[in-house]
């Protein structure tokens, strides 16, 4: 169990909470995430990368869009409420250590999740170069903290509301296209955009890693629902990443699992909502 300390809307569908979970909080490592359950009778386990922790407080912050049933219902909880499922630190973390240069690279809710591989990057001694986009302004999440980092930073927008009308990859490009390339990039993000930040990157040879988001159940390689191919062989997110080599995972495969089950979880946040109506006219 976990008690909500804080809740903050941080844009439209995307909110921050701090969790109080002392015994994570201490052990937790930069790359690595948690796995809650927001009704401990029924309902779908979740992961969700740790963005930050306090150990002072014992309390680790999370980050999350809401997007179906889940994290909608995650979204209801306000402080003092319990989570009544939370299991973690799982994963692998990052390895860190003094490259030179790093250029990291987060996209919507992936901003997240590079936030503290970031923080562990430069307190490593790495010249931090930081891509951070969205589709539009309000999307944009974390700005204050990642130019607080960044030796260098370059935001984008889609739309071209705020910093730079840019995909990520045309600047990324730009940042591989210079005499001095950055010895490692990291990009977190929707699956397309960490495919095509990899295949910008691999003409240069500069080694990429990607975090990656995938369903999981048990978070320990027991149910397989986070499989994924990388270099031909099957990987579970769960315990062998969630970081891979970006120009070995086969994207194309893992974006195919993660479609296939769209409709039922779009059916299943659809019947919450109807339901919440419900509750609400019934008041």
């Amino acid at each position: 169990m976990a008690k909500v300390l804080f809740k903050k809307q941080l844009s439209k569908d995307v909110f921050l909470m701090r969790l109080e979970a002392p015994l994570i909080a201490e052990e937790r490592k930069a790359g690595q995430f948690i796995i809650l359950q927001t009704n401990e009778d029924i309902g779908e386990r979740i992961p969700l990368t740790i963005a930050d922790a306090d150990q002072k407080e014992g309390s680790i912050t999370i980050i999350f869009q809401v997007v179906g049933k889940t994290t909608y219902d995650l979204s209801q909880f306000n402080k003092g409420d319990i989570v009544p499922t939370l299991v973690g630190p799982l994963g692998k973390p990052t390895h860190i250590e003094k490259y030179g240069s790093v250029v990291g690279v987060g996209g919507g809710i992936g901003i997240a999740p590079l936030h503290p591989i970031a923080q562990a990057m430069k307190e490593a001694g790495n010249y931090l170069i930081l891509i951070i986009g969205a589709r539009t302004k309000e999307l944009l999440i974390l700005e204050d903290e990642m130019t607080r980092l960044a030796d260098e930073i370059i935001i984008c927008t889609d739309d071209g509301s705020y910093g730079r009308k840019a995909l990520v990859t045309e600047p990324l490009k730009e940042i591989c296209e210079r005499d001095k390339k950055p010895d490692l990039a990291i990009t977190i993000g929707p699956p397309v955009m960490m495919k095509y930040c990899a295949e910008t990157t691999r003409p240069f040879g500069i080694h990429t890693l990607v975090s990656l988001n995938t369903i999981m159940v048990d978070g320990t390689g027991m149910c397989g629902g986070c499989r994924v191919n990388v270099d031909g062989k099957a990987k579970f997110v769960c315990v062998d990443g969630p970081e891979f080599d970006g120009h070995k995972v086969d994207f194309d495969n893992m974006i195919a699992r993660l479609n296939s089950y769209k409709e039922l979880e779009a059916e299943s946040h659809r019947c919450r909502l109807e339901e919440e109506i419900k509750i609400r006219g019934g008041r």
